[in-house]
């Protein structure tokens, strides 16, 4: 065998649920999610494990994802706005007294918007194959060899940022690795360290928290030390015996870069152009947000032509052979360079992390990309030229690695943390270090609390961690849903700060009471940890 590739989707959402509103704007991303991306990939999963086709690769879920999509009002929801959007078709289809003029503007008249109804038809079949349980039928195709599954720290917090608070540290480690083991049945022995971030510091909690492996962007191994002999081309053995592996920037580059890579296709479908834009408000009545605002129904129908150009109508067929030539290219491109790799790697290896959501929902033809990938390195397996892996799986075959330290990284802008760290975000995580004192001093007073007390001090825990998500500071510093992220943060410290109270309260009211109450229902994040199976967040590791 030539080498090996290893794909990695990193499945991940903040925490959003608003059973206060009716059709909440935030829930969309989880609903966009699943149309676009979660079920697209599952049924890509089932038809290669129908056929036999074996190419495994690696799975992350993130704990805030994993408790969405458990959630039995939330899935409710889902099926209510995927009706929405198969009506809004249907309507468009049938034309209901819209002149031909208005829909042919909108990209109506065609072979796209049959096929987008066609699709939410064939999502729907799906949902309704699975029952509606999405982590059920990963874990089948994990305990089918398909995939792997691993997991993040609870709230994916950008753990260098709360290295001045190793408390907190432990608790989204330790709680996040516990939740995914409750939710799944399966112990995760990697872990996504969130935006790939690393710092030395937090060597010994990670391999303290049985973390076995970890993926850090390229100059995380190119710049360790002693320098690895293969760059991040093969893993590392860093302190305390946690394995690291390097991402493939050329990979990367191909994938994601807006100029040069695939998803900029002229073929591929254009994110930004939306029925909901392109259509009379009369027509998408039911479709709009608060005060008449224009939202995204999700019916795009016309390709991305080009920089600056009004846009071509999408042409489905023309998409799909786009993204099965990508496809083969891609393992091409991995084939030459991994023949190419530093002489003396017995088993050379690329890494190629995404966000799992960039299939599908940023790039619609990702799922038939990556089908083809996987169908692609498959083949070449057989032909004993390069085979596609686990991470987990590659250490067990390979186990032996070269010991060196990695440099502190992230695969952010610049390689490093200002996105999660910088001015947008030092405000935010003030509030962070100061609620974690308030909370922690809680748990140290009142650990064996039972009542309203044991139930207030269980949610100020859970405050705590979603107050610590890195999506808050991404958005603060991107400026995207900044208000909103400046709602949550403040909501969550606010919240965790006066649970903390409340747990400390001797005589309780029933305000406290209502009030607790209140919370725990809204926010239900971790809601399956009570007691000393949450409290002992913050504990020391326990020697192993």
């Amino acid at each position: 065998m030539l080498g090996h590739v290893a794909l990695l989707l990193h499945a991940h959402l903040p925490y959003v649920r608003h059973p206060e509103h009716a059709r909440p704007l935030e829930e969309r991303w989880l609903h966009e999610a699943l149309i676009e991306s979660y079920l697209p990939i599952v049924d890509v999963l089932d038809r290669l494990g129908n056929e036999e086709i074996h190419a495994p690769f690696t799975i992350s879920l993130s704990p805030t994802l994993l408790a969405m999509l458990g959630d039995l009002e939330l899935r409710a929801r889902f099926v209510d706005h995927l009706a929405h959007v198969q009506r809004l078709a249907a309507r468009l289809l049938r034309g209901d007294g819209i002149d031909s003029a208005t829909l042919d503007a909108a990209g109506c008249l065609g072979a796209a918007l049959p096929f987008a109804a066609a699709r939410l038809a064939e999502v729907h079949a799906i949902w309704d194959r699975l029952g509606g349980d999405v982590v059920s039928a990963l874990v089948r195709h994990a305990d089918a060899g398909r995939i792997e599954l691993v997991t993040t720290t609870a709230t994916h917090a950008y753990l260098p940022g709360l290295l001045p608070s190793p408390a907190s540290i432990r608790a989204q480690l330790r709680l996040g690795l516990r939740y995914f083991e409750r939710v799944t049945g399966r112990r995760s022995i990697g872990l996504w360290l969130p935006e790939c971030a690393y710092d030395p510091r937090l060597a010994p909690d990670l391999a303290a928290a049985g973390v076995r492996f970890a993926v850090l962007d390229a100059h995380g191994l190119e710049l360790a030390r002693p320098r690895p002999p293969f760059g991040a081309t093969a893993p590392v053995i860093g302190p305390g015996g946690v394995a690291y592996f390097g991402r493939d920037p050329a990979a990367a580059r191909d994938v994601w870069s807006r100029t040069t890579g695939y998803p900029g296709d002229p073929a591929y479908r254009e994110f930004y152009r939306d029925v909901g834009f392109d259509l009379p408000a009369e027509i998408l009545e039911g479709e709009l947000g608060p005060n008449g605002t224009r939202l995204m129904t999700g019916l795009k129908l016309h390709r991305i032509t080009g920089e600056g150009l009004p846009k071509d109508r999408y042409d489905p067929a023309r998409a799909e052979e786009r993204a099965r030539i990508h496809a083969a290219h891609f393992v091409a491109v991995r084939e030459t360079a991994l023949t190419s790799s530093p002489i003396g790697n017995a088993a050379p290896l690329l890494v190629a992390p995404f966000d799992a959501e960039l299939f599908g929902h940023w790039w619609f033809e990702g799922p038939i990309f990556l089908e083809h990938t996987l169908r692609a390195l498959a083949a070449s397996a057989r032909e004993g030229r390069i085979a596609a892996t686990t991470l987990g799986g590659y250490l067990e075959r390979f186990p032996e690695a070269a010991v060196a330290e990695p440099a502190p990284s992230t695969w952010g802008e610049g390689g490093f943390g200002e996105v999660w760290t910088g001015p947008a975000a030092a405000r935010l995580l003030r509030h962070v270090h100061h609620t974690e004192r308030l909370v922690r001093r809680a748990v140290d007073r009142r650990r064996d609390a039972s009542g309203l007390a044991g139930r207030a001090l269980d949610q100020a825990i859970r405050e705590l961690l979603l107050l610590e998500s890195s999506d808050w500071p991404f958005m603060l510093h991107r400026g995207d849903m900044a208000g909103y992220a400046e709602t949550r943060a403040g909501a969550h410290a606010h919240r965790a700060a006066r649970l903390a109270k409340i747990a400390e309260t001797i005589a309780p009211t029933m305000e406290d009471l209502t009030w607790v109450h209140a919370v725990a229902s809204r926010d239900r994040f971790l809601s399956e940890l009570t007691g000393e199976a949450i409290r002992d967040a913050f504990d020391p590791w326990s020697p192993r």
